[in-house]
């Protein structure tokens, strides 16, 4: 059995692999663009499944496809969509800027799998197979909208059941810990130098606060995705359209993903400009500094941890050095700002690709999506990753906070009100000094200051100075 098989498109023949359900174009695709190795990131695929599932659907209802064409479209698209024939999906990312070659990827996929389902070998003639991958499979549709459809969809599945969830819990277990520690009294820092005390719970808080502001950023972020370009066909102006095709597809579409799609109000825009993705990526880059913060943050609470900050001990997952015995490396933190690092970068990607959309067609799409898809599933997996194996096991070293209040020089900040600023200055340059601590001063110097011991003890009494 030969390991190929002869395919047609409209350029002519092409050998392809004897088993794959694409044809000839998509091998013209795979000779075309072997540069990154790497097909679109599967959500892709699955949302075009989608989208030619409820194009056959309603194509069969307006009499533009024969029902019993429509019935195998229906069935082949669908396990698409369920993710069963990705493997046939093998076109690069890098490829043609309209992702036209991922379209016809879809249809020739579709139509193939069409002719086994109808009981004929993939080996006949295109004349032979029940379904064509133009005329059927991709009726009232063009790769300029379809491409640009299939991206929203993508991004509005992967931000709803990856990206979402995932910060919910990590807000969650910000605020359980930010319940655990309100009564851990701690030095606060500003300038990364001494400033008054504040409650590790109050820290754990604001941290909280970042990732509840991050999930509003995921819904604004899938608002901005709800306008689909479909019907626009190939400038905008949906030639060779049914004008009821794109609702009731759409309307399909949402029903499927239960996310609120609807037609763009004007499909020359939703065509030629990208805003929507740039604005999408402008959310993730936004959560990804709130992560950068948040766990720059807890290495740096947790570093030492004798030498240094300390005062919480993080969790150890893993030897950290293969020379030092017993030195644990705060991993989890390492690989939250590596993520957003990246997704930074993918910024500068989407921002580019958005800008430079030239006339009634974007032709930066492939990827633009791979980087809005990259920086989701980056963030979603390292959100889940730094909740369950970081956050989660974070204890409050309370003695080594204690310590560090009662050293620090800002302990003077209450005192200014009593004593005076001039003699508070004085106290903490002796502090200094001598190496005694603002309490121990003060101690000796009662009478001198004017006030008596428990002035000085309400005075420097940290929860008072935390407050709430």
């Amino acid at each position: 059995m030969s390991d190929t098989r002869i395919e047609r498109d409209s350029m002519g023949e092409m050998s392809v692999p004897a088993k794959a359900l694409y044809g000839a174009s998509t091998q013209r695709a795979v000779l075309n663009f072997p540069i990154s190795h790497r097909p679109l990131d599967e959500g892709m695929v699955k949302a075009y499944g989608l989208i030619k599932w409820g194009a056959a659907r309603i194509n069969g209802k307006l009499g533009h496809v024969a029902k019993e064409k429509t019935d195998l479209i229906e069935k082949a698209a669908e396990e698409v969509s369920l993710g069963q024939h990705t493997a046939h999906f093998p076109v690069d990312v890098y490829q043609t800027g309209s992702g036209t070659s991922t379209n016809m990827n879809a249809n020739e996929v579709i139509a193939n799998r069409c002719a086994e389902i109808a009981g004929v070998s993939i080996d006949a003639s295109r004349d032979e197979k029940p379904v064509h991958p133009n005329d059927d499979v991709n009726q009232g549709q063009s790769s300029n909208d379809t491409f640009p459809t299939a991206m929203h969809i993508a991004a509005g599945l992967a931000l709803k059941e990856e990206l979402l969830p995932a910060l919910e819990h990590l807000q969650k277990s910000l605020e359980a810990k930010a319940s655990e520690f309100h009564d851990v009294l701690k030095i606060g820092r500003t300038h990364l130098m001494d400033a008054t005390p504040v409650r590790l719970g109050q820290e754990f808080g604001g941290y909280a606060r970042q990732v509840e502001l991050s999930v509003d950023r995921v819904h604004k972020a899938m608002k901005a995705l709800y306008e689909l370009p479909l019907g626009g066909t190939a400038v905008g102006s949906g030639l060779n359209c049914h004008p009821d095709f794109p609702s009731q597809v759409i309307a399909f579409i949402a029903e499927q993903t239960e996310i609120p799609f609807v037609e763009a109000k004007n499909h020359f825009e939703a065509q030629a400009a990208k805003d929507s993705l740039v604005e999408v990526h402008g959310q993730l880059n936004t959560i990804a500094s709130s992560l950068f913060k948040i766990a720059n943050d807890v290495r740096l609470l947790g570093s030492g941890p004798r030498c240094a900050i300390g005062e919480i001990n993080l969790p150890a997952t893993q030897p950290g050095s293969s020379i030092m015995p017993g030195k644990v490396n705060p991993v989890m933190s390492e690989a939250t700002t590596m993520v957003a690092a990246r997704v930074f970068g993918n910024q500068t990607t989407v921002t580019t690709c958005g800008a430079n959309g030239h006339f009634e067609l974007n032709v930066f799409m492939p990827v633009m999506i791979e980087a809005v898809l990259e920086s989701i599933h980056l963030l979603s997996n390292v959100a889940g990753a730094f909740d369950e194996k970081c956050v989660q096991g974070i204890v409050a070293n309370k003695d080594r906070c204690n310590e560090l209040i009662e050293y620090s020089l800002s302990m003077v900040t209450s005192l200014a009100p009593v004593i005076g600023y001039d003699p508070a200055s004085k106290i903490a340059k002796e502090s200094v000094a001598t190496g005694k601590t603002v309490r121990e001063l003060c101690q000796e110097q009662l009478e001198e200051l004017g006030i008596t011991e428990e002035q000085l003890t309400t005075a420097l009494d940290a929860a008072t100075m935390a407050g709430g």
